[in-house]
């Protein structure tokens, strides 16, 4: 793995093709989830404009809405402020034959909350000390278990955030949250740090992908997933991911300047 190496763009129709190939195992997986009661859970995090919608809008996109969710919370009510911290988030867990998708989850008390202060410190260590017992006891109950955490320049945050403000189609993905995630970068990679270094361990891994180029970013998340799950049918030749793009984080990748600074 090369910290410095660039991400080369890929041509529509290879990526078309691509997409197409992933989309299909996607489909024989969830016919297998289906036939055995199987009970499957992503989370993604990320940054502002990480790219989160974009690979989850193009997994569930063929996929059946009846037996496939994507859980996106908005800011917490009085009530739920109150509740225990997951309590929210335990309400909307998949039963059997469901597949959810998380856009956050959540470790927002580890990032969003952590930065912006809306939570006091001992809500965020109680959280830190905490989550790995909490999704332990998801996995133990049979739940399929994948996090992953999309990493993005600076830059091509900017760019996003920027392309954001000014697309009709897209201002409501602007936020005050948006407007100070810049100006937080270094705030938000601290909290970033903390978060993968306390919270990755062996029965919950953390995957990091590369997203600054969105398409590479979608097919290697995709096919991450897809191998890591069995599921009859496979096709094991469209699932070679670059591990360039997507690996197991390692808190020495943050040192070596495998994950954005």
């Amino acid at each position: 793995m090369q910290a410095s190496k660039p991400i080369d763009p890929i041509p529509k129709k290879e990526y078309r093709e691509s997409l197409h190939a992933l989309q299909i195992e996607l489909v024989k997986l969830q016919r297998h989830f289906i036939e055995n009661d199987d009970k499957i859970l992503v989370l993604l995090e990320g940054r502002d404009a990480a790219g989160k919608d974009g690979v989850i809008k193009r997994i569930v996109e063929h996929l059946s809405p009846r037996d496939t969710r994507v859980v996106a919370l908005g800011k917490p009510s009085d009530r739920e402020q109150s509740s225990w911290y997951f309590q929210r988030y335990v309400q909307n867990l998949p039963a059997a034959q469901e597949f959810v998708l998380f856009n956050r989850s959540w470790y927002n008390r580890a990032g969003v909350e952590r930065v912006m202060g809306f939570c006091t410190d001992d809500q965020h260590e109680r959280f830190m000390k905490s989550v790995l017992e909490f999704e332990h006891m998801l996995i133990e109950s049979g739940i399929k278990f994948f996090k992953f955490y999309l990493d993005i320049s600076h830059d091509v945050q900017r760019k996003r955030l920027e392309a954001r403000r000014n697309d009709p189609l897209k201002q409501w993905k602007i936020s005050p949250i948006d407007a100070k995630a810049l100006d937080l970068w270094s705030d938000y990679s601290e909290a970033r740090n903390e978060m993968l270094t306390r919270t990755h361990n062996l029965v919950s891994p953390w995957t990091v992908v590369r997203a600054d180029v969105k398409r590479i970013a979608r097919l290697n998340l995709i096919r991450d997933l897809l191998i890591r799950i069995d599921y009859e049918g496979k096709n094991s030749s469209a699932l070679v991911s670059d591990p360039d793009i997507v690996f197991q984080f390692n808190d020495e990748y943050l040192k070596k300047g495998f994950i954005a600074p």
